[in-house]
């Protein structure tokens, strides 16, 4: 069992940056591929990035390439989202999830979701 709780989320302007966190409880955090996915009203939730369990392998959605870098602490649990460059359309809520499998894009494969933070960027 994967208890995931994330935070950092807030309201920037276009232009800026943020940092999200993923608490983990539990000891087999370093057993997971964690993810990142976000969710915009009246839209589905979509693929940001992930990260294989040791954090050497990482996976990234074509429009945060080169905005956003994923990380991991395992002597932390925690899975941080670091957002540069923020645009209007990265307004959703920020997921994080977990899974056994490789840092693959769809949901289905994670097994433990977190409750999510809202990330409001204005123009």
């Amino acid at each position: 069992q994967v208890q995931l709780v994330e935070s950092g989320g807030g309201l920037v302007q276009a232009g800026g940056s943020l940092r999200l966190s993923c608490a983990a409880s539990g000891r087999t955090f370093r057993s997971y591929s964690m993810a990142w996915f976000r969710q915009a009203p009246g839209k589905e939730r979509e693929f940001v990035s992930a990260i294989g369990w040791s954090g050497g392998a990482t996976n990234y959605a074509d429009s945060e390439k080169g905005r956003f870098t994923i990380a991991r602490d395992n002597a932390r649990n925690t899975l941080y989202l670091k957002m540069n460059s923020l645009k209007p359309e990265d307004t959703a809520v920020y997921y994080c999830a977990a899974g056994l499998n490789y840092p693959v894009a769809t949901p289905r494969f994670y097994e433990y979701w977190g409750q999510g933070t809202q990330v409001t960027v204005s123009s």
